[in-house]
């Protein structure tokens, strides 16, 4: 992901509320298989990390990220957001990449 792609994704994100919470039992298999089902249904998501959690909010958006497939495109403070092209129902067309010149 390129440094205007991910701009454009966090500005998107600005406007979206967080669809999940991470508590204290941290990310279990059946949170992850939601977040996934949330990625490929809506493609940009947000979470919260609630105070109760123990974990870093940065290390939970790493693990996240692997387990889904997903790309991280910002951790600010308690809030994570994470991007997954869908493969059913894309809606977010993201700027294209310029092709760099060789000389």
């Amino acid at each position: 992901m390129t440094t205007k792609q991910r701009a454009f994704l966090k500005g998107l994100a600005m406007n979206i509320d967080p669809i999940y919470q991470i508590g204290k039992s941290s990310i279990t298999p059946e949170f992850t298989l939601g977040i996934s089902e949330a990625l490929e249904a809506r493609e940009l998501i947000k979470i919260s990390v609630l105070k109760n959690c123990a974990d870093d909010p940065r290390e939970l958006a790493e693990i996240l990220a692997e387990r889904t497939g997903a790309q991280i495109v910002q951790v600010i403070g308690k809030k994570i957001v994470l991007y997954k092209e869908s493969k059913k129902n894309k809606k977010i067309e993201l700027p294209k990449e310029k092709k760099v010149k060789e000389q």
